[in-house]
């Protein structure tokens, strides 16, 4: 089963700022939804450990998470893959977009996810809201943690 989705978050921080926190492992785990373990690889590679839910199935997702087409401190190139034992595999990315705005950041991304075995028998309906839910909850959180003690119009 095969997934788009984009959206666009305003984010009250300057353009460096927001990208190197976009670059920053710590940063990152936090903000993602049910992550319980995220480190540094190399400069573009990612180990991680999320946990999820969707519906009635939650799985353990393990992989690794790949940051290409670096053109800092503008735009990259996020994708992941991970397995999830017997509920399945999710694989995906998303492009962010970052453009300097009056109150700070636009953040613009565009991500697609594909995923198999028993998460896909859920129903693109169900799986396609959840994807959305959390991205939402990762933009909204990721925001909240940069945009702290930056007041506006710095």
């Amino acid at each position: 089963m095969a997934l788009e989705m984009s959206g666009s978050y305003d984010i009250p921080a300057p353009r460096a700022k927001v990208w190197a926190a976009l670059n920053n492992a710590e940063v990152l785990k936090a903000a993602i939804p049910g992550c319980e373990a995220l480190e540094m690889v190399s400069d573009s590679e990612l180990k991680a450990v999320v946990v999820a839910k969707v519906g009635p199935v939650k799985a353990k997702f393990k992989g690794t998470v790949l940051l290409s087409e670096m053109e800092p401190p503008e735009s990259y190139r996020i994708s992941g893959e991970g397995e999830g034992g017997i509920a399945g595999f999710a694989k995906g990315g998303a492009s962010v977009r970052l453009t300097e705005t009056e109150s700070g950041t636009k953040l613009d991304y565009t991500a697609d996810a594909q995923i198999g075995g028993k998460l896909a028998q859920l129903g693109q309906r169900l799986v396609a809201g959840t994807a959305r839910k959390l991205a939402d909850e990762f933009f909204k959180n990721f925001a909240e943690a940069v945009g702290e003690g930056t007041a506006a119009g710095e």
